[in-house]
């Protein structure tokens, strides 16, 4: 796993607990924690399908190689 999407990963398990914190106490700045939450999903997700697409690539550009 890319270390970019194992960071945005972290931060998203942490902005999580922190809103069920914020939530638990009564506080709405929990909406702002599930906010940073997704982008930092969306980021992990990004970070591992850009590497998949990258280990592709470089296997075609192996294989064209080898050819």
């Amino acid at each position: 796993m890319p270390r970019l999407a194992l960071y945005a990963l972290a931060v998203c398990v942490l902005a999580v607990v922190a809103a069920v914190v914020s939530f638990a106490r009564g506080s709405w700045i929990g909406v702002v924690w599930i906010l940073l939450a997704g982008i930092s999903s969306n980021m992990t997700w990004y970070y591992l399908r850009k590497a998949k697409i990258d280990r592709a690539v470089a296997e075609e550009g192996a294989r064209e190689a080898a050819a």
